[in-house]
């Protein structure tokens, strides 16, 4: 794509979806019709075009996202293939960070589930307009309009159906030309269109009918024609659906079955007509270094600005996937990346390339709208801004959410010890949600992640990719502290050092008050004292000494030394003698005064809460019930429909450990659970 390419032709858009309902599988079939690959790669064979990591293909679910490219009537769509599982789900959350659209895989028998919610509030953060493609239609129980509703009822979105899948038939309705369209050949490749027959039109006259009324909404002159019962032309409807499709008042939905080529070419034309271009999107916000702000035209003129969302390691080199919001890169050309404390970083772009999941190709240039490879940042992170030296900017970041599991590592081989830490160095580089931390009580590492498959994957590519075979220790479960009250703590701070032949004296006076809050409400602190004598004030040396005692005082809890959380620390007072209250004084004073008024407070341990959804059999739910209960979860709902049960509950995430060997035990194999982390709690 060249700085010529019409931008209104292109489409950056994410398939999303929970485990398991087919996306990968769809994805395979948008290349292969829109002639990007040669064969149709399956999930089950583990030949999938876009699952190309040796972990995917044994595990049969994507565990990295990937980028790829392929045409579609004369448009160009910038595809990313997500994970589905939500131990990944920081995969997911920096690909809708640099979409400009996305398409929803729904299970035709489930409709939405527990990571479909994840998903739908990734995409509702940054306001990306969504197609949903309710998969699995020819499966027993499939029900499209029952998926739809879920889509309303769990969601809150407004579903609008624009084609109707009939597997039976091996067709689907298209409800804005009223066509029926067949899929042949030896691989669903021809699509072929005919009138609908009266008896299947008539049929879906309730289908149709919320169609025109949702279009009409966005388009008065085709409410005229809806209302006064006359039939409006295709192309009117299609213009009305996409100005609501981009507005995000509606949620245009196709149906079929990936696996049986069924209903994808519509939904290739769907992303043409309905989603935007990246001019369609508005335009992204970037923060100056002098604490302005600066609207990005998606123009390939003017200074560069563009996201690292993404670092990989590609043939044991670095590498960065990058959206570019603004101006033009070419390799060879310097960059800088704004850091929060102010300094700036300068590196030069080496390499440009395009990227086709795990194959790339060198390019001159790349322009505004593009996603792109770049070779040569050593520095570039998840969430950097890149742009020109001449004009700093920065981008909203990428926020990565905390890992809730730990396990201690050690190599296999003491000889290993160095290697192990720069294997997982590269790992953390490429992966935000995982960490290695030291026990300073036992000096055992211990490697964070998202759950039990994380640490598994990591530990399968530590052996794959750096020959490296590791010992894991039983699981540890991150934890958090509260308070149990509200309290308050004094220190005076007053010491003599002999330093150079000459006394050093530190001197100064805290007091300070902490506060328990709801939970969910994060750590607050306000470092705004009172400076006693009268008339005294804080330099700006003292005012960060105080503030960062505040700051580092919240990493360590008084009962077991976590770090708190919902809690307010309030500097109140403090009290300066002349020079020895330089700043380490403060810091101290402070630091021990917030000590004294948290064991006065008193210490509550937290426990991470996951948000569990488990499905089986009918037959087996009472004893999967039965066992959710002995583990104290909180049941919140639960549903049967076409003879599989499902259930939601809330439990807390130690007392979960290990239970996919049980659930599959009291199932025979047959049942399935999904967690996501919710929120540290009591219980």
């Amino acid at each position: 794509m060249s700085k010529g390419h019409d931008l209104s032709r292109v489409r950056n858009i994410g398939i999303a979806a929970h485990v398991d309902a087919g996306k990968t599988t769809l994805t395979e079939r948008l290349l292969f019709y829109s002639g990007a690959s040669h064969k149709i790669g399956e999930v089950h064979d583990g030949q999938a075009h876009m699952d190309y990591l040796a972990e995917e293909q044994a595990h049969g679910i994507t565990i990295m996202s990937a980028v790829t490219k392929l045409p579609w009537r004369d448009h160009v769509l910038q595809l990313i293939d997500t994970p589905g599982h939500v131990d990944f789900t920081i995969e997911v959350e920096r690909s809708m960070r640099v979409l400009d659209g996305c398409i929803v895989v729904l299970d035709g028998v489930r409709g939405v589930e527990p990571q479909t919610e994840t998903v739908w509030r990734q995409r509702s953060r940054f306001n990306l307009p969504t197609l949903f493609f309710v998969n699995k239609m020819d499966r027993p129980g499939a029900d499209y309009a029952h998926a739809l509703e879920t889509v309303r009822k769990q969601l809150g979105g407004e579903p609008v159906p624009v084609t109707v899948p009939f597997p039976g038939r091996n067709a689907v309705v298209n409800l804005v030309t009223g066509e029926l369209l067949g899929f042949g050949g030896d691989q669903g490749e021809t699509m072929t269109g005919e009138t609908c027959d009266p008896a299947t039109w008539e049929s879906l006259a309730g289908a149709r009918e919320t169609l025109l009324l949702a279009a009409a909404e966005a388009d008065e002159a085709l409410a005229e024609v809806v209302l006064s019962g006359g039939r409006p032309e295709p192309e009117q409807v299609w213009s009305a659906l996409r100005t609501a499709t981009l507005g995000g008042r509606i949620h245009p939905c196709f149906g079929g079955s990936a696996l049986r080529n069924l209903g994808v070419q519509p939904v290739l034309d769907a992303v043409v007509r309905l989603l935007p271009s990246p001019q369609d999107r508005p335009p992204a916000t970037a923060r100056r270094t002098d604490g302005g702000t600066v609207t990005l035209p998606m123009e390939p003129e003017g200074c560069l600005a563009a996201l690292a969302f993404k670092v990989q390691m590609w043939e044991g080199r670095r590498h960065v996937f990058t959206r570019i919001y603004r101006g033009t890169l070419r390799p060879g050309d310097p960059v800088v990346i704004p850091r929060p404390d102010g300094s700036l970083v300068q590196e030069r772009v080496a390499r440009l390339f395009d990227v086709d999941a795990h194959q790339k190709n060198r390019m001159d240039e790349a322009s505004a709208g593009q996603i792109v490879l770049l070779a040569g940042l050593r520095h570039a992170s998840t969430g950097d801004t890149l742009c020109c030296p001449e004009e700093p900017l920065t981008l909203e970041r990428i926020e990565a959410l905390e890992p809730v599991l730990g396990l201690a590592v050690e190599p296999a081989s003491a000889q290993d010890e160095e290697k192990l830490l720069e294997a997982l160095d590269k790992l953390q580089q490429e992966d935000p949600t995982l960490r290695l931390f030291e026990d300073q009580e036992t000096g055992q590492r211990v490697l964070r992640g998202m759950g039990e498959l994380h640490l598994q994957i990591v530990f399968e590519r530590l052996e794959r990719e750096f020959g490296l075979r590791v010992r894991a220790g039983r699981p540890e479960v991150v934890r958090r502290e509260t308070l149990a009250g509200s309290a308050e703590g004094e220190a005076s701070i007053q010491r003599l050092f002999e330093q150079e032949h000459r006394q050093l004296e530190l001197r100064a006076d805290a007091r300070v008050s902490v506060t328990p809050l709801e939970r969910g409400a994060g750590l607050v602190t306000e470092s705004n004292p009172v400076v006693l004598p009268e008339g005294q004030q804080l330099s700006p040396l003292q005012a960060e000494a105080v503030a960062a005692a505040a700051r580092d005082a919240a990493l360590t809890g008084p009962l077991a030394g976590y770090p708190l959380q919902d809690v307010q620390i309030r500097v109140e007072q403090v009290t300066l003698y002349g020079a020895p209250s330089a700043p380490p004084a403060l810091y101290q004073a402070v630091s021990t005064a917030i000590r004294k008024a948290m064991a006065n407070a008193g210490g509550i341990l937290l426990r991470p809460i996951m948000a569990v959804e488990v499905v089986v059999p009918e037959e087996n739910f009472g004893s999967v019930l039965g066992d959710l209960q002995s583990r104290q979860a909180t049941i919140q709902a639960s549903a049967i429909h076409g003879g599989t049960a499902t259930a939601r509950c809330t439990c807390a995430l130690d007392r979960l450990l290990g239970y996919t060997t049980d659930l599959r035990s009291l199932t025979h194999g047959r049942g399935q659970f999904t967690m996501r982390f919710e929120r540290f709690d009591t219980e």
